[in-house]
């Protein structure tokens, strides 16, 4: 598959998921911080507000994760795993995010059976 074909899916998937998600970063001395943000694509990247201590966790270590929660009566929530950056935009930072890996994760609650984890990207 290639990365455009990838990148499509996740267009897709994260439409059914909606805008709303929570970003996770990690400081320089490993404490995690997540925060609820608003998502939105820009060419081939996820792209965030961000608070003083997400774009300082950031400009430390970039690797970051972006979870959205299942819809409504859904039983995989989505995650995305990229590679970020804080950048200044008019008055305000926003984090630009290059995704590397997605996956639907099964909750631990869904009923039935079904795969824990479905690559997306």
């Amino acid at each position: 598959m290639s990365v455009t074909v990838a990148l499509d899916e996740l267009r897709e998937r994260i439409v059914e998921f909606g805008s709303v998600a929570f970003l996770l970063t990690v400081s320089r001395d490993r404490r995690p911080h997540i925060v609820s943000v608003t998502v939105a694509w820009e060419h081939d990247a996820l792209v965030t507000g961000a608070g003083k201590t997400s774009s300082a966790n950031v400009s430390g270590q970039p690797t970051v994760s972006v979870l959205w929660s299942p819809p409504p009566r859904g039983d995989y929530s989505l995650i995305v795993d990229g590679t970020a950056e804080a950048q200044p935009r008019d008055d305000t930072t926003v984090v630009v995010i290059r995704p590397s890996r997605a996956v639907l994760h099964r909750l631990a609650s869904a009923e039935g059976d079904g795969p824990s984890c479905i690559t997306v990207l």
